[in-house]
């Protein structure tokens, strides 16, 4: 299944063969997007992105490592990069319009961006709190066309296939379900009470623990003194809060070497994989047909 997948996807491709596709993909989609706006009466540069997939920041990343373990933890608090991450010289977004949109007045402006994006929802059709946005490429102006052209009919969403993306959705947390995976977490569980952290369920409660601290520490700490944490995509307090951080960074990097000795002690990784190799195997027999045809409507669109 994870092989299949990876194929359809191009998570099979090299770094650099990654990069070519993804940086291929964002320029036909902006030359769309420059050939609809001139259309609709605007200046447009096409604004291509460069894409990185580096193996180095990959290769720091190693949480079964007792030696990255004992220095990063589960990589919340701190991380490899993290200094990188801070420093004021880090490269900002370039929005190559700008300049353009600036010379047009204030009502040039607002169609300019309209054209572009499409136009604003009004309040009422804002989602609830909570409440999934669903993104619809006929209401997202020149960019939505390009991709919809670009990308075409989108195998993820489309009628056909939703009955099987609603068994894949549901694939993992059938795993997770699994007697024998409810077994593994018990065993887990007694050896984490054993080496002083009670009161752990499953294996993923504990980086949820570090991870439910954090976000307290963000709830008491100035919005305006962060810093990024690569772990969790959020921003770690800093400034007058930092011996507090520390302090949890130490609380985190004891609670995972426990993890990844229990781990260790009851080849929770092995067990885990042959559990999920196995339903996956099983799914890819039962859907293979629906499975095939999916990754031929996804490489249509490639």
């Amino acid at each position: 299944m994870t092989e299949f997948m990876a194929s359809a996807y191009g998570a099979d491709l090299s770094p650099e063969e990654q990069e070519k596709k993804y940086a291929e993909e964002d320029r036909q989609r902006e030359e769309l997007v420059a050939q609809c706006m001139k259309e609709e009466g605007f200046e447009y540069k096409p604004n291509v992105q460069s894409f990185s997939f580096s193996e180095g920041s990959a290769e720091e990343w190693n949480p079964d490592s007792r030696e990255w373990v004992s220095q990063y933890g589960y990589g919340m608090v701190n991380f490899p990069g993290r200094e990188e991450t801070d420093s004021s010289d880090a490269t900002e977004y370039e929005d190559v319009n700008a300049d353009y949109a600036e010379t047009l007045s204030e009502s040039e402006r607002t169609a300019f961006y309209e054209a572009l994006y499409g136009p604003a929802p009004d309040e009422e059709d804002m989602p609830a709190d909570g409440e999934a946005v669903e993104w619809d490429w006929s209401t997202a102006g020149c960019s939505g066309w390009a991709q919809h052209e670009r990308d075409g009919d989108n195998a993820m969403t489309s009628d056909e296939h939703k009955p099987l993306m609603d068994a894949m959705n549901t694939l993992w947390e059938d795993a997770m379900s699994a007697p024998e995976i409810s077994t593994l977490n018990a065993e887990w569980a007694a050896c984490m009470a054993d080496a002083g952290h009670p009161g752990f369920s499953a294996q993923q409660d504990a980086q949820n623990s570090i991870n439910e601290k954090m976000n307290a520490a963000y709830e008491n700490s100035a919005p305006t003194a962060t810093a990024t944490s690569a772990a969790s995509g959020e921003t770690a307090p800093a400034g007058s809060d930092e011996a507090d951080m520390s302090e949890l960074g130490k609380e985190e990097i004891e609670l995972a070497l426990a993890d990844l000795d229990c781990r260790e002690k009851t080849e929770y990784r092995d067990k885990m994989l042959e559990v999920q190799f196995k339903r996956e195997q099983q799914f890819v027999d039962d859907h293979k047909a629906e499975l095939e045809a999916f990754r031929a409507d996804l490489e249509q669109g490639s």
